[in-house]
């Protein structure tokens, strides 16, 4: 048994605790939470600081961690999207594997305990099967070509299989609005119904998403042109991405948007219209600068009371694996954002979300993981803020 204390405890699930105390037996399960005062603190672990549960990355890229630094910043969507195909196979399998467990210790040291990762081949598995982390593997699947949308989908089903054989949990999820038609959409749906899965689509990155929807221009639609994309392949709907896709969208028990950089309360106001699936967002902070160099409106999915998670996206997109590090973006952005909320996003909500039921909150009978958060200057996360793992 441990019995371990700081200036605040965050249950998250609960209002921060003063001097409280959690103890933990010798599994990290929460045996008891209780307040304390200073007078009472003798023989027990004590930091000066803030405890909150293990971080929840919603949204990462593990397998495309050796391309830490190879592509450029704010190029916008389209260029990273470029750069990225013509850099992806450069390496070799050695290479790549070891930039996928360097990645991995780096998310555990930062006080990650679970991920929401992108796959589309299974270069990952192999470290995955490891038990490190917590994961739920979103087998990325894409194509705009409708003539091959059940070749597509079985190779999805494939990998699948493979991470079932393991014992991994995995979900079939569409890659984005724009790379995926809607016959491959309408697989996938109907794959999510049968399976009870949990879906992820990354959504609004940037403007000419749209654009490409509803008019078939744009920097998207000319990217896609000059790449030698069939212009017929592109679907045009007069709507803009999101409307265009999610309906086909809608037999998943819950649905992730990431990055949703674009997105308005007109979108929110149609997803609570037109949308069965329990919706959560998640917002990459850091990529949407390295990419796009914009952040979401963030005030606005509080006053909607959005269910918003905190992701990293990749190592090509970002310069860190770090939750605390996206919590400095936002908070340098949006300094009015209580550390309540920010912290509830980056554990609770990722945890509800992938469905890690003893994860996300400090309660009970659950083994979240305590991450130590010093140097937090009145109760509000800064650049010098650090996060040490205790549990």
């Amino acid at each position: 048994m441990r019995k371990i204390s700081a200036d605040h405890i965050f249950p998250v699930s609960s209002e921060p605790i003063k001097n409280g105390v959690i103890t933990i037996d010798d599994k990290g399960m929460i045996v008891n939470i209780e307040s304390g005062t200073e007078a009472q603190l003798s023989g027990i672990e004590y930091y000066s600081g803030i405890i909150c549960p293990g971080f929840i990355n919603a949204h990462c890229h593990l397998e495309l961690s050796h391309l830490h630094a190879q592509v450029s910043e704010k190029t916008g969507m389209t260029g990273f999207i470029k750069e990225l195909i013509d850099k992806r196979t450069s390496f070799t399998t050695l290479e790549i594997q070891h930039a996928i467990e360097k990645a991995e210790a780096e998310m555990k040291k930062n006080g990650i305990v679970a991920v929401g990762d992108i796959s589309n081949n299974n270069s990952t598995f192999q470290q995955k099967e490891k038990n490190n982390l917590s994961y739920h593997t979103f087998i990325e699947i894409f194509s705009m070509d409708p003539a091959k949308a059940e070749e597509t989908i079985k190779k999805g089903i494939k990998l699948s299989a493979e991470l079932s054989k393991l014992n991994l949990r995995n979900s079939i999820v569409p890659h984005a609005p724009y790379t995926m038609s809607e016959s491959l959409l309408d697989l996938i749906n109907q794959h999510a119904l049968e399976n009870n899965s949990i879906l992820s689509i990354h959504n609004q990155e940037s403007e000419g998403e749209s654009e490409l929807f509803i008019s078939n221009s744009g920097v998207m639609f000319d990217t896609f042109t000059s790449m030698g994309i069939n212009p017929s392949l592109m679907r045009k709907t007069g709507l803009n991405s999101l409307m265009s896709t999610l309906p086909h969208l809608n037999n998943a028990s819950k649905l992730l948007l990431v990055h949703n950089t674009f997105t308005s309360k007109e979108d929110l106001d149609w997803i609570k219209l037109n949308l069965s699936s329990q919706i959560y967002f998640c917002t990459c902070p850091n990529a949407n600068i390295y990419i796009e160099n914009k952040l979401p409106d963030y005030n606005l999915f509080i006053r909607e009371n959005a269910a918003m998670s905190i992701g990293t996206d990749s190592l090509a997109s970002n310069w860190g694996l770090s939750i605390l590090d996206e919590l400095k973006t936002i908070t340098k952005n949006y300094p009015k954002i209580p550390l309540q909320t920010i912290l509830t996003w980056a554990t609770k909500n990722g945890a509800d979300f992938l469905g890690f039921n003893k994860l996300g909150t400090i309660e009970k009978g659950k083994t979240p993981g305590l991450n130590l958060l010093k140097n937090v200057d009145g109760m509000m996360i800064s650049d010098k803020t650090e996060v040490l793992k205790l549990v």
